[in-house]
């Protein structure tokens, strides 16, 4: 990548060099988020800034500016005199907390949404039918004979869940609503490294789905209010049952 190239429109140099920068840092925090993510850094291991350049093949300017910025999030943490470390799973205390605030926050986001149901009906069918399609797909891998899918077949599945909520969330007009979810997306799939990749919670979580937009449908704000809390307190429950959820 040429850091010195400008833009079309005859931007400078040095704001050139600032954007290519820019791009190459989220280029490899996504890189290193995928990893904590997919399980091949696995909860304790260990991030070394100079292995994790040779891997991505950049600087490692780049990459300690990515860790410091996932450090923020609170899926790495820096220990004196040792480096990065992937952090633990979640405690049962940060459990609670996590849930505890999907509640408030998703729960509003509901009640404001429910005043934009028209319009938000239609983008909102569509994300649930892409979450009952991914969940078709990774049962189709799963087969009959029960071998568990990995990461990378889950992968779809757990962006169609997640967006089903994020377009209620964007619904609701609130950006900065929006940018707590969003802010809480990493920790949301946090909970999925140590998943055991069954399917049995995927019926349960698209039946959930159904009811809440069922719920939006029927134009009741009760009703709507309740189809999104049972669906965030069952969640919390299988996530909790064992250690090992397998949805949002």
């Amino acid at each position: 990548m040429n850091t010195t190239e400008t833009t079309s429109t005859g931007g400078s140099p040095r704001k050139g060099t600032a954007v290519a920068r820019r791009a190459l840092r989220d280029g490899v925090y996504e890189a290193i988020l995928e990893k904590l993510l997919d399980g091949s850094a696995p909860p304790g291991s260990s991030l070394g800034i100079d292995s994790l350049a040779r891997e991505l093949a950049v600087s490692p300017t780049p990459v300690r500016e990515a860790l410091v910025q996932l450090e923020h999030t609170g899926l790495v943490s820096r220990v004196a005199l040792k480096g990065y470390r992937v952090a633990p799973p979640m405690t049962p205390d940060q459990l609670e907390e996590l849930f505890d605030m999907r509640t408030i926050l998703e729960v509003a986001a509901v009640e404001r949404a429910a005043a934009h149901a028209s319009d938000l009906l239609p983008e909102l069918r569509v994300a649930h039918a892409q979450h009952v399609l991914a969940a078709h797909k990774v049962q189709k891998v799963r087969g009959s004979g029960g071998t568990p899918p990995d990461y990378t077949d889950l992968r779809a599945y757990f962006a169609a869940d997640w967006e089903f909520h994020l377009t209620i969330i964007r619904a609701a007009g609130n950006r900065f609503l929006t940018q707590s979810a969003e802010s809480l997306s990493a920790h949301v799939h946090r909970l999925r490294q140590t998943a055991q990749h069954g399917t049995m919670d995927m019926d349960q979580a698209i039946a959930e789905h159904t009811a809440i937009l069922a719920a939006f449908e029927s134009g009741d704000p009760a009703t709507l209010r309740t189809a999104m809390r049972d669906h965030l307190e069952a969640v919390a429950r299988r996530a909790t049952a064992d250690g090992t959820p397998e949805d949002d």
